[in-house]
């Protein structure tokens, strides 16, 4: 079992937040036996959640986000600039937990802790854009109208569900975009609905069925789609075998790399892990094995 002398448990209760004192009472208890000093904040504000990254990122061993994939980001976005960074655990407390997911942690706050503290170290990607930070996607075009397109008393009634419904009121409004990519030895171009630049594999809950996709490899996976066919589906399931080439795909573009730069959209909205940005910066790069982060053992 993994011990810490001086942990952060962090987390961010805003108002509607009624089970937060069940989600305390689930996790707290079990870290104590792992950790010598357990410092607990609450975070009330984006603004107080980013201060308390930055004051404890150096007075702590371990750093424990109890929230969902917003929380993750901000937290992220405070820690990643810093010279010393604590080791990061990421406790599932939100509708997606997407980079949770990608960590092989349980979604059950429960199950989580246990398997978090019987879980190793590993040395973690961190997607770069301009002065910004992100764990699991950069993107633009379909992702991004979905992502402002959720209604929050759907995303409270149903959940996860209320990506999918979203998606598809989405998807008649969506009008293809034209896209010009350069990285170091290729150049993309032409019309999409929807660029990613990938680190994490699961999107929305769902995990994506690219093979060599992983947050360890140093490695960014650029995946632009052009159409919403079934060919683009059919091409996407291929990229199961680890084997397939860009060059094999027509309704898709898949390649990995260390950075590029984005050429064309500039100007258009963007979401990164779920938070809408305004302005498309041109380059994006990957800093590999930037943050500590406790994977959970498969």
């Amino acid at each position: 079992m993994l011990h810490f002398k001086r942990a952060l448990f962090i987390y961010n209760c805003t108002a509607g937040e009624d089970n937060m004192a069940q989600k305390l009472s689930e996790t707290l208890h079990i870290f104590a036996q792992a950790v010598d000093e357990l410092i607990v904040l609450n975070s009330a504000s984006e603004a107080e959640l980013q201060l308390t990254c930055v004051k404890y990122s150096d007075q702590v061993d371990l750093f424990i986000i109890l929230g969902g994939d917003g929380t993750v980001h901000t937290c992220i976005n405070s820690i990643a600039p810093l010279s010393v960074r604590p080791i990061i655990a990421i406790l599932p407390g939100g509708t997606s937990n997407d980079f949770s997911r990608s960590l092989g942690i349980p979604q059950s706050l429960n199950e989580a802790v246990t398997e978090l503290l019987n879980g190793s170290v590993i040395e973690t990607d961190v997607g770069k854009v301009g002065e910004s930070y992100f764990m699991n996607f950069w993107g633009i075009g379909l992702v991004t109208k979905t992502s402002e397109n959720i209604k929050s008393e759907e995303k409270k009634r149903f959940g996860s569900i209320s990506y999918v419904l979203s998606t598809l009121r989405t998807l008649n409004q969506t009008e293809p975009f034209h896209y010009k990519i350069r990285s170091t030895n290729t150049e993309l171009e032409g019309d999409a609905i929807l660029l990613f630049v990938l680190n994490g594999r699961f999107i929305g809950t769902t995990e994506l069925p690219i093979a060599p996709l992983t947050p360890f490899d140093g490695k960014l996976d650029l995946l632009i789609v052009k159409d919403t066919n079934f060919a683009a589906f059919k091409e996407l399931f291929a990229l199961q075998d680890p084997l397939v080439e860009n060059e094999q795909l027509a309704e898709l573009e898949y390649i990995q790399v260390e950075s590029l730069e984005i050429v064309d959209p500039i100007g258009s909205k963007v979401d990164m892990d779920g938070e809408i940005y305004e302005e498309t910066t041109q380059r994006i790069t990957v800093l590999p094995g930037h943050l500590q982060m406790i994977q959970v053992n498969s």
